[in-house]
């Protein structure tokens, strides 16, 4: 290949830009109703009369969804195709869309976040493949930087949207609106991806699929139902994760024995997917357990609205915003041992200043802190993922992209219920009231009814207290909220250790030639 070619080959050319826009709707759809659902969560409480616990359910069904398809989603890409498969799982996940806004009841409203989990689940291992074969892992540091945007958006328009439509409408509107974005995203993926070429030679591993899909459910269930059991001596939270880990070792055991496993795991003898799997994994860990307690630190110990927290959450958006197009360019061209590490120490810097919050810290401090986490977010976690990919061979993509989105679903559902154990037993510490009680007969606690009147005012209306106890109870609150980011602050910070062994030299990436054959770009060593 001449080096006019190579140099033409480098740039991202529409057709792969088109590409990529469908995946970034699909991405939009999956990753904003996560967050928007979030804001929901005391809405449907009200609505349909139900407790905290059961309501939550409406995202931990999405959640176990996701994570008994993906699996599934790597094989299905090569038996199917991944247009095709792409575009079912889009009318999946757009249907279970339009069933939400219909439900009666909390239990069918559960159901359909089932059908909405079974769809969104395909959405993003089959995206990250589809443009990792439209643009050549050579350029897979680009691409990810373009699917890096629905996933700053998530965080940043999911609590504001979900505020503003809740408050201007109806809690059905955060489902309704994916309807029209469906139905756009469905036609787009017919003109834009190119035609299915599937391979159906692989013999689908069931024996896999009995261990792994069931496996990882049950586990994320125990995992799910530990920050409302507050312990892991509960039965519900340790037997459905003795009983998942189980099965899951049992198909780590047996995947190596199979030929076309459902996971393949021997893709681990990459040594690049192996190091970048585990800086990966003890990031989400950290970043996104904490990420879910920032806003809640604005509602509950501030007390400000749903619209108000999400704009406060913006700073660090805007941030990752300007760095991640940055580093996506970066990661085509400089090893990303030589530059995550310096992105993970502006992470560490911002961290800090959220281990030191009290009812009282200046929101001008937090903003700046945001901004700081934001842009060393936006130079770490695609550049990440793209040392994870860019090495595989073609036919290793699917598999290898499966493998990156089970690692970060794991990741995630363990950072958020660690950290919401932590921040619940901090909270639980705080002094009981005399002669105060819920409605179950517990003591009401100075941090619970400070949180509580944040956000209804009218409870110290109709409970007069002295101001003294809301005071110390807010105290307590943020106290408790700085000591569960003094372990998230800790876990990023452990992170250096395997972001130490990334590359530091050019990895070889494949790329296709104008006659279709596969060839090595040149090693440069910088």
């Amino acid at each position: 290949m001449t080096q006019q070619s190579v140099a033409t080959a480098d740039k991202l050319d529409a057709a792969v830009l088109k590409v990529a826009g469908v995946v970034v709707l699909g991405a939009i759809m999956s990753i904003l109703d996560v967050t928007v659902v979030s804001v929901a969560l005391p809405t449907f409480q009200s609505e349909f009369d139900a407790s905290y616990a059961r309501v939550a359910w409406t995202m931990t069904a999405y959640t176990l969804a996701l994570a008994t398809v993906i699996p599934l989603s790597g094989w299905a890409a090569d038996r199917f195709g991944t247009k095709r498969l792409y575009m079912v799982a889009l009318a999946l996940f757009t249907i279970g869309s339009g069933l939400c806004a219909t439900a009666d009841t909390i239990g069918e409203l559960i159901g359909y976040r089932v059908l909405q989990g079974l769809g969104g689940g395909m959405l993003m291992p089959l995206g990250m493949t589809i443009m990792t074969r439209a643009a050549g892992p050579h350029r897979i540091g680009r691409l990810m930087a373009v699917l890096g945007i629905p996933m700053l958006l998530g965080p940043i328009g999911g609590p504001i949207l979900g505020g503003w439509l809740i408050d201007t409408a109806s809690w059905h509107w955060i489902f309704l609106i994916n309807l029209p974005i469906g139905v756009v995203a469905l036609i787009y993926a017919q003109m834009a991806l190119p035609k299915d070429a599937p391979e159906p030679s692989e013999s689908f591993d069931f024996v896999g699929m009995l261990m792994l899909s069931p496996g990882l459910a049950l586990f994320l269930y125990g995992v799910s139902s530990l920050p409302e059991a507050g312990t892991f001596a509960e039965a519900k939270v340790w037997a459905p994760m003795l009983v998942g880990g189980a099965l899951v070792v049992a198909f780590v055991l047996y995947s190596f024995k199979p030929r076309h496993p459902l996971l393949d795991l021997r893709l681990f003898r990459n040594r690049s997917l192996t190091i970048a799997s585990l800086t990966l994994f003890v990031f989400i860990i950290a970043f996104m357990g904490a990420g879910l307690l920032f806003p809640s630190y604005f509602l509950q110990v501030r007390g400000e609205t749903t619209l108000a927290a999400g704009l406060l959450m913006a700073p660090q958006g805007i941030g990752a915003m300007i760095t991640m197009p940055i580093a996506g360019t970066l990661a085509d061209r400089v090893p990303i041992g030589r530059t995550v590490p310096f992105a993970l120490g502006l992470i560490v810097v911002g961290f800090f200043s959220f281990t030191q919050v009290d009812p009282q810290t200046s929101y001008w401090l937090l903003g700046g802190s945001l901004f700081v986490m934001g842009l060393g977010m936006g130079g770490t976690m695609m550049p990440i993922m793209t040392s994870a990919l860019r090495t595989l061979q073609a036919q290793e993509v699917a598999r290898g992209s499966t493998l990156v989105n089970i690692l970060q679903q794991i990741g995630g559902s363990v950072g958020a219920a660690v950290m919401s154990v932590i921040l619940t037993n901090e909270l639980n510490g705080s002094r009981p009231i005399p002669g105060l009680v819920d409605e179950s007969g517990k003591p009401v606690t100075e941090a619970g009814l400070a949180i509580a009147s944040q956000q209804r005012p009218e409870l110290l209306q109709q409970m007069p207290v002295d101001p003294s106890i809301i005071e110390r109870g807010l105290d307590f609150a943020a106290k408790s909220f700085a000591t569960t980011f003094w372990v998230a602050f800790a876990l990023v910070v452990l992170t250096f250790i395997p972001a130490a062994l990334l590359p530091r030299r050019r990895q070889p990436a494949q790329l296709d030639d104008p006659q279709g054959e596969l060839v090595k770009t040149p090693v440069v060593i910088h």
